[in-house]
């Protein structure tokens, strides 16, 4: 049926793509009871896998990571939409998955490495604007699955959109131990939960009254942290009070009056390596803020309590554990918290 579907969109297109190499038979390890076929309710819709997917596109970041986090590279086909280098211990295994684009490929891209199911983190990737319609994909004969984070308990009004509810790490554990039973690997993904519960734990608070801002990018009119994204779990994992904790936009864009008038502690930086937007770089941001007649006399800057994390710590995904742990580190090193 892929065959035929991508036949399809080959003739109404007038695109040729070539035929990714089918990668080696996986290893899974320790089969599931799932059953397979098998149909998983996931934002609203089914997903049906007649067998587990051996031939996987993420079309983010940070489901590429949980997928290699889970060891499932041999059955990866393509990765795309990166914000920064891929975690340290998993740069070897996503060394042998072919990157699509670094950005949004376009659907006959992502066709033509024939998936049998693709990942995303965000609506903005398999929604209008993106790569594809979940729908679209669905008709062709490809599921999809969609990180849950990104819409149970929020209003997807742009790229970024409104929380409705906080975000957990709940939701992040079951898109892992979704995905683990999609590929027929339960195991991994109660290992992989396990351990970064582990890591949340092993974290010391900071003291209480500590303010801080998120800054992820833009130096004009600023993306900073609304309440309850990835940013509000690192924030009450650490103990933080977020200033701009007043707002459910995710990433508000503020002014930097606003930002004095808050007066944050501590700024949380994102150094991205994407260069698409000033401030993207940690370098730009710091530059910034020293010079600015209006940044410079924040408190936090005055007193250099910059903690830096990565673009890909601020999204919702493993990697929030890894921002909490860098944060909480930041703190100890300012004698703000006790050493983990």
């Amino acid at each position: 049926m892929r065959c035929l579907a991508t036949l399809l969109v080959l003739l109404l297109t007038v695109v040729g793509c070539g035929h990714a190499a089918d990668p080696p038979p996986s290893a899974a390890g320790e089969p599931g009871d799932a059953g397979y076929p098998l149909t998983m309710q996931n934002c609203g819709r089914d997903v049906v896998v007649e067998s587990p997917p051996q031939r996987a596109v993420s079309l983010n970041q940070s489901s590429t990571e949980i997928l290699l986090s889970l060891g499932l590279a041999d059955r990866m086909v393509g990765t795309a939409t990166w914000t920064d280098p891929v975690r340290a211990d998993l740069a070897a295994a996503n060394e042998t998955v072919p990157r699509l684009a670094d950005n949004k490929p376009s659907l006959e891209t992502v066709l033509g490495a024939d998936p049998d199911l693709v990942t995303a983190s965000f609506v903005g990737t398999l929604g209008s604007g993106g790569v594809a319609e979940r729908e679209q994909f669905h008709q062709l004969g490809v599921p999809t699955y969609l990180a849950p984070s990104d819409c149970e308990g929020k209003v997807v009004t742009s790229e970024d959109g409104a929380r409705t509810q906080s975000l957990t790490m709940d939701l992040i554990y079951r898109e892992i131990t979704d995905l683990a039973t999609l590929f027929d690997v339960p195991q991994r993904g109660d290992d992989l939960v396990a351990g970064l519960q582990q890591r949340l734990d092993a974290v010391n608070p900071a003291d209480f009254g500590v303010t801080a801002a998120f800054w992820f990018s833009d130096i004009r009119t600023p993306y900073l942290a609304g309440c309850c994204g990835s940013p509000g779990i690192i924030a009450a994992e650490t103990g933080l009070r977020n200033v701009f904790d007043d707002t459910h936009d995710e990433w508000p864009q503020v002014s930097w009056e606003t930002v004095a008038d808050r007066d944050p502690d501590v700024l949380v930086l994102a150094d991205l390596s994407r260069r698409t937007i000033d401030g993207d770089a940690l370098e730009s941001k710091i530059e910034f803020l020293e010079s600015n007649p209006v940044t410079s006399q924040l408190s936090a800057v005055r007193a250099q309590r910059y903690i830096v994390v990565n673009g890909a710590d601020l999204n919702p995904s493993i990697r929030t554990v890894d921002g909490v742990e860098k944060v909480a580190d930041g703190l100890s090193e300012f004698g703000l918290a006790s050493p983990r």
